[in-house]
């Protein structure tokens, strides 16, 4: 049993993944990640998630050449939930920002 067989995802099969910039802590972006997803992280260093719009397995980084380079992945107290800290190589986020979260509660942009 491997460290992905040890994790508890929900009914769809999916535990949702923060990634961490490694160096400053600056929380880049949430996604989701199935098995197989955690399974090629963990083995191959950088991100893979699962798309739910796509329904497909994604690997960060390969159309947008925006890679995640994995240095440090834990997992919370109830083993549901993953932080992974990364070297971000480019912008995190599909809109070109570094991180997605870059708007306060009233949409002013902050980053």
């Amino acid at each position: 049993m491997g460290f992905a067989d040890s994790l508890k995802y929900d009914e769809k099969g999916l535990i949702p993944v923060i990634a961490q910039d490694y160096k400053n802590n600056q929380v880049l972006m949430l996604a989701y990640a199935n098995k197989e997803a955690v399974e090629r992280t963990v083995k191959e260093g950088t991100c893979y998630y699962y798309s739910r719009s796509r329904q497909e397995l994604w690997h960060k980084g390969d159309t947008s050449g925006h890679f995640q380079i994995v240095k440090e992945i834990y997992f919370d107290c109830d083993s549901d939930a993953l932080l992974i800290k990364v070297d971000q190589i480019g912008a995190a986020c599909h809109t070109g920002k570094r991180s997605c979260f870059y708007r306060d509660v009233n949409g002013k942009e902050v980053l």
